[in-house]
């Protein structure tokens, strides 16, 4: 029994080549393609096949993937979304996560590790590029009681959407020391980048977002 797929992306050249290239893959079939969150909703509300996952474009007119994963959280909180996208933005990708979005991938991605990506969040939810899976594999074993107070509230901030500077105004600190506390988070967690450890927070309950 094939894996349904649902496109929401705006771009028609690009969504009808992925479909292409997914109704070409054993045990995958796309549904639908969409252009935009309302015409999402409108799918959703018509009753039709739940898919099993949702390929979700960020940039995207009437309604974009911010808006639409936030209905998704009001309505399928449990629905399993992968953002597919040109958007390298740290900020968006990181507010993505927080509203339950289950990966990322930026649509250059080699097809094989598209597949990859899907059938990763099929089985365990979530998906992490190397990098991540990196992270996620060295740090299993840390949790909360192996974090300081001050690191804790750090890694709080880092997962809101705030830039470094503001982070150092909110916790009273020179940008300096707060570079200090990114590299001594980045090495605890052996991380490379900041979406690498909010990913980490979220998949081993961290912190509460």
């Amino acid at each position: 029994m094939s894996e349904k797929i649902l496109v929401v992306d705006d771009h028609i050249l690009f969504s009808q080549s992925l479909k292409g290239l997914i109704n070409s893959l054993q045990d995958f079939e796309v549904l639908d393609v969409l252009k935009n969150g309302q015409e999402l909703v409108t799918y959703y509300e018509s009753n039709k096949i739940k898919p099993d996952i949702v390929l979700l474009d960020i940039r995207m007119p009437v309604m974009d993937g911010i808006e639409t994963m936030e209905w998704f959280k009001e309505n399928f909180p449990d629905q399993k979304v992968l953002a597919l996208t040109m958007e390298h933005e740290e900020e968006t990708i990181i507010k993505m996560l927080k509203l339950g979005c289950r990966g990322y991938l930026l649509k250059d991605i080699d097809p094989d590790e598209f597949r990859y990506a899907m059938e990763t969040v099929l089985q365990s939810g979530y998906y992490y590029s190397n990098e991540v899976a990196e992270v996620i594999l060295h740090s299993e074993d840390k949790r909360k009681d192996q974090f300081t107070k001050r690191e804790l509230e750090f890694l709080h901030l880092v997962c809101s959407e705030r830039t470094y500077k503001e982070i150092a105004g909110e916790m009273n600190l020179s940008p300096k020391t707060i570079d200090g506390y990114r590299e001594q988070l980045f090495a605890k967690l052996n991380a490379k980048s900041r979406t690498g450890v909010v990913l980490y927070a979220i998949k081993n309950k961290v912190v509460s977002i």
